[in-house]
This record gives C-alpha cells, structure tokens and sequence, in this order.
C-alpha cells in the first residue's frame, strides 16, 4: 500500500469513528439537518470541518505553544459548556411548544447566523478535539506511520475532513431518515436531543471540575515535559 494512502486512510478512520460518538457537533448537524434540511447541515459541517483540520495542522507543527495555552482552552471549554446547556434548553423548549401542535417550532430559527459559520464558530470553541489529535498524532508519529512532512500532514489532514464528513453525514441523513419513520417524531426528538446535549453537559462539568477531562490531562503532559 502506498505510504500517502495509507495515511490519508489512517486519517479518515480515525476521524470517521471519532465523530461517531455523541457529541455536541455532530447531534447539532443532525438537528440541524432535520429542521433546515440537508443543506443547511452540510454547511455547518463543512464549516466545523474546516476548524478541524486547522486546529490539526497547527497541532502538527506548533504543539509547543499550544501547550502553553492551557488557561484558554479551559475558558473555551466553560463556554462551550455554555453553548451545550443553551442547545438543551432550547431543544426542550421546542419539544414543549410543539406539544399538542401539529406546527413545529424550530430552534434554530432563532440562530440567524450563516450555518457555515456557525459550524465554525461552535468547533472553533471546542477544544477538547486538541488533545484528542495531539494524542492520535503522536501515536502515529510513534509508529513511524506520519512523518514531519509536508506531503504527509496534508494528505493526513484531508482523510481527516473527509471522515469527519462521513460520520456527521450519518447523524444528518440518518437522523432524517429515523424522523420520517416515526410518529410525532419531531417532538419526541426535540425531547431526546434535549436530553443528550443536557447529559452531555453533566458529562462535561463533572470532568471540568474533577480535573479529568482531555484538557486538564493536556495541561498534566506539559508540566511533565
């Protein structure tokens, strides 16, 4: 197997079941998807995308000054925390004003900023996929499969966007093709989304406040180098 080939598909693996898991990204593509339409998801994952594969590339080559910012990578993980409970509030909201309605009401109505933007924005504030490709990199640099190399870190970058692609394009035609199957599906969905991004939330600040979450075990790598 040619050398490129094989670590563009280490890359697209490695992101495919990274954004497999529930998480706040690829549950609000799908929301997203089912609401907007196909459309409007694709641009906020093309847009959460490409925040990705930057924060990938400056992982590559700048880690050392990435290390010293931890203090704002745990601001951006409260306000993250932030962003997810304001998604659980409104999606119960949304499951609460469309009971009893045949006329849903759509959350993300009241978010009028570009969904290309605004998948940017909300990955752009999401630090823990930081560590998370630190550690994956530095793996594959251990295995001597990625090379400090141009040609390699690009190759490597692009079958990351296509498998973060691939996975948020699960939740998205998945999502919709689950709603069109089930009855009042709409509003038992707003219920459920609620309910992941409200765990999720929990998840998070219990992590954040034991000091166990990916970016306290970060800050722990630096202070041991």
């Amino acid at each position: 197997m040619p050398r490129l080939f094989r670590i563009f598909l280490w890359g697209l693996l490695i992101s495919f079941l990274g954004s497999l898991p529930l998480g706040t990204l690829n549950v609000a593509a799908m929301q997203i998807g089912i609401t907007e339409g196909f459309t409007n998801a694709l641009l906020f994952s093309f847009g959460s995308l490409l925040v990705e594969m930057i924060y990938v590339r400056i992982s590559l080559v700048g880690i050392s000054w990435i290390q010293k910012q931890v203090r704002l990578m745990k601001i951006m993980e409260w306000i993250t925390l932030g962003i997810i409970v304001i998604l659980a509030i409104g999606s119960f909201y949304s499951a609460m004003q469309s009971s009893g309605s045949e006329q849903h009401k759509n959350f993300w109505d009241n978010i009028s900023i570009n969904r290309f933007l605004l998948g940017m924005f909300m990955c752009a504030i999401n630090p823990v996929q930081i560590p998370f490709w630190f550690g994956w990199s530095t793996v594959l640099f251990t295995k001597k499969v990625l090379e400090p190399k141009n040609n390699h870190y690009n190759i490597y970058i692009i079958g990351i966007g296509i498998g973060t692609l691939l996975g948020n394009g699960i939740f998205i035609f998945g999502g919709n093709w689950l709603i069109q199957h089930i009855s009042n599906s709409q509003q038992y969905f707003n219920w459920v989304i609620g309910g992941i991004f409200t765990l999720t939330a929990l998840i998070q600040l219990i992590k954040m406040t034991r000091q166990k979450g990916s970016i306290s075990k970060f800050a722990k790598k630096k202070e041991h180098t």
